[in-house]
């Protein structure tokens, strides 16, 4: 079977639009919609048929593209149950534990409430591709707009468990940003100062940050570590749950 192939693609002011392609089917999957005139040039760019369209939430900035897609392609758009209210033109929606196809491959849906309160995010687990829309950032995770702080350090539990070489695609650019706040939070953190500089060389270069290692996130990223005995001793928060600890880091950079 030939290997799963993935192009990124730079929308918008801060967006990355990600097809997914299955090269003997010759199925295409955009995961989300920033900008469609940049999806559709990236497809002829490549010779690829768009047949789906992955939604992870209703946010424009992910959805924006979706109706010209359709008109343009006739491709299908696939959404999260949970935002069924707002994204109102799917063909299928899906939950927590459904699997998708693309062609011979197929992702893993795991809801992850609380940047909304129905994203979802799409695992490929023998391919070790996780797309995640706005839970989880390089270093950061999305703002809590609709769901509270123990939803999502569930939601970011989740994706915890996955397996340490999985490589998570996120939709912004937001590393550098989210490093400077990590270091404000965890500044003994010896792997992250390495990661800060190997950011700063990337963006220098105008190269992507992304996509990253889970390992290297847990590693790096306070958001994925609540249970870090330094960053608790740094919070002055040594006794509290997780997710208290979690919402304390969130508030933070909320403010930051």
């Amino acid at each position: 079977m030939s290997a799963l192939k993935i192009k990124q693609i730079p929308c918008l002011s801060d967006n990355y639009g990600y097809l997914v392609h299955d090269p003997q089917s010759g199925q295409t999957t955009s995961i989300d919609s920033p900008d469609a005139k940049a999806i559709l040039a990236a497809l002829r760019e490549e010779g690829w048929t768009l047949s789906h369209i992955w939604n992870t939430h209703h946010h424009f900035d992910h959805i924006g593209g979706n109706a010209e897609l359709v008109k343009k392609t006739g491709c299908k758009i696939y959404a999260p149950a949970g935002e069924r209210k707002m994204i109102t033109d799917a063909d299928q929606y899906v939950s927590e534990g459904d699997q998708v196809s693309l062609g011979a491959f197929s992702a893993r849906v795991i809801e992850t409430p609380g940047h909304t309160l129905g994203h979802a995010c799409y695992i490929f687990d023998e391919e070790k591709s996780a797309f995640v829309g706005d839970t989880l950032f390089s270093m950061g995770c999305g703002r809590l707009f609709e769901g509270s702080a123990e939803q999502m350090w569930d939601s970011l539990s989740k994706l915890i468990a996955l397996p340490d070489d999985m490589l998570i695609h996120p939709a912004h650019e937001y590393t550098a940003d989210n490093a400077r706040f990590a270091a404000s939070i965890e500044p003994q953190n010896q792997d992250l100062q390495d990661r800060i500089k190997q950011v700063a060389d990337l963006r220098k270069k105008n190269q992507p940050t992304v996509p990253m290692a889970l390992g290297l996130e847990k590693k790096t990223n306070p958001f994925l570590r609540a249970d870090s005995k330094v960053i608790r001793a740094n919070l002055k928060e040594e006794g509290s749950p997780d997710a208290a600890v979690f919402a304390h880091i969130r508030r933070l950079k909320d403010s930051f």
